[in-house]
């Protein structure tokens, strides 16, 4: 056998992270947890369990809020709003100053329980979810130095409503948190119901680093919670992530109240081969596109169209590498995909499935665990540009495939959805991909690459993918109003 059998043959042992940290602060807190209302927990009354995906056994009991307990989130926000808007710019950076080196000094504990609730591999949310959050709140604190310069005739806008989903727990709070606070807003913010520890352990932080009392406040519990913040009549300020059916709902619970809204919602983002694109590097971008936290990412390239005359090439590239991708126990670092987060959504994207002809199907031959909630790589090719797995958001790690012949026809069918989110466009002629570019109907779109994100640059979608920008100083003037004297 020479090298490059023994390369391509190889196996991989484990790489196991070790949980007893997370494990021993769960066991700290009894695994019971409460409301983070001004400054301190608050004993919920009802709760409900928090599943790990990756066994399906329980975790922890998180505390389904009441209308009592969001009145007092919010009651408690807008005291502390009246004294936190008064602080100047350099006051403010200092608590996000420390927030960020007090995540940065737990991230292992971090990407642990992340990895824990969410079922993300511990390499995605160790070298990447985490990384990003601390680097919005220290970004975010170089902002708020620079409001009083930059944005003089700009005000906090007062108490903000922020809902996250359960695909990038930690990350959407930062993305949503360090702004708000940045130009002197206050927040009440609702974690997914399945993903809410993390965010419950930055409330932990939140204490030890000198946020005062009411600045941040997080609830827990369903879709009941979040619509109680969204019809308060004190919140001034809604964010919210999540899918396009329950934005719609939002924006008619807001319309003609005078609350302003962010909102990021879903995508069916396509990824655009061209003949001349580096294959090889395109097949690696796939894999970062569509199986990258098991394709729940709601930029995810989900559509992937190649141009004809390098198709049946592409594909069996890709199917080969699809082969060696491994799933398993998210906490072992040798894994590429780890588990799906719920059943319910585990069951949607079978469901989906359901409806299409097996041998259109490729599914990556490879092993999974008997325990928790995991399902394959899966590739569908030759799939027609009205049909629904390429219309409609799968939210798992399942891609959709057709040709194309022309760059016109390209923009045709990558612009044939309601979303409008991302996309991403693989040629090595760069005046092609740039010409593209600008003709997509996207929120961003990336060149021989995917998944680029940083604090400095603002991040949303159109059309049904949602309005407003996240990130920069788009996103940054979106948690402000004018003030002109």
């Amino acid at each position: 056998m020479d090298i490059k059998e023994i390369y391509q043959n190889m196996d991989y042992g484990t790489a196991p992270e070790s949980a007893e940290e997370a494990n021993a602060w769960l066991d700290k807190n009894n695994r019971i947890f409460g409301h983070f209302i001004d400054g301190e927990f608050v004993s919920g009354t009802d709760h409900f369990e928090t599943i790990n995906p990756a066994t399906g056994k329980s975790l922890a009991h998180v505390s389904q809020a009441s209308s009592a307990d969001v009145n007092s989130a919010v009651a408690a926000a807008n005291r502390a709003f009246k004294e936190w808007r008064t602080r100047s710019g350099f006051e403010r950076a200092k608590v996000l100053y420390a927030l960020a080196r007090n995540i940065q000094k737990h991230a292992r504990l971090f990407s642990v329980l992340e990895t824990l609730d969410n079922g993300k591999p511990i390499r995605e949310s160790r070298d990447i979810d985490i990384p990003l959050v601390h680097r919005h709140f220290y970004y975010h604190a170089g902002m708020a130095q620079l409001m009083s310069k930059e944005l003089p005739n700009r005000k906090p806008i007062g108490i903000c409503g922020q809902i996250i989903p359960w695909n990038f727990p930690m990350l959407m709070l930062a993305w949503k948190i360090a702004p708000a606070l940045a130009v002197g807003n206050t927040v009440v913010l609702k974690p997914a119901e399945t993903t809410s520890l993390t965010a419950l352990l930055f409330a932990e932080i939140c204490a030890q680093s000198g946020v005062p009392k009411g600045v941040v406040n997080i609830v827990t519990g369903d879709g009941d919670v979040g619509d109680m913040i969204v019809r308060h009549k004190d919140v001034q300020k809604i964010a919210f992530t999540g899918s396009t059916d329950v934005g719609r709902k939002i924006r008619q619970a807001t319309a003609g109240s005078g609350k302003s809204l962010t909102l990021e919602l879903g995508g069916k983002s396509p990824f655009i081969v061209f003949d001349d694109a580096d294959l090889d590097s395109a097949v690696e971008g796939v894999v970062d596109a569509i199986w990258f936290n098991q394709g729940q990412v709601c930029c995810a390239g989900s559509r992937l169209l190649v141009q004809a005359g390098v198709a049946d090439k592409f594909y069996s590239k890709l199917v080969n590498r699809m082969k060696k991708l491994r799933i398993g126990d998210p906490l072992d670092k040798s894994i590429d995909m780890g588990a799906i987060n719920s059943q319910a959504q585990l069951d949607r994207i079978k469901s989906m499935l359901s409806s299409c002809a097996p041998s259109k199907i490729t599914t990556a031959e490879t092993t999974m665990p008997d325990d928790g909630y995991y399902h394959p790589p899966t590739l569908i090719r030759n799939v027609e540009a009205s049909d629904t797995l390429m219309q409609e958001e799968i939210f798992g790690p399942v891609l959709v495939s057709t040709t194309f012949r022309t760059p016109s026809e390209a923009v045709a069918l990558a612009n044939n959805t309601r979303y409008g989110l991302a996309a991403s466009v693989w040629s090595e002629n760069i005046n092609l991909a740039l010409g593209m570019a600008p003709k997509l109907k996207a929120g961003v779109v990336w060149v021989n690459g995917t998944n680029f994100f940083d604090a400095a640059a603002g991040f949303g979608g159109t059309k049904e993918s949602g309005f407003g920008r996240e990130g920069g100083w788009e996103g940054l003037m979106a948690y402000t109003r004018p003030v002109n004297v």
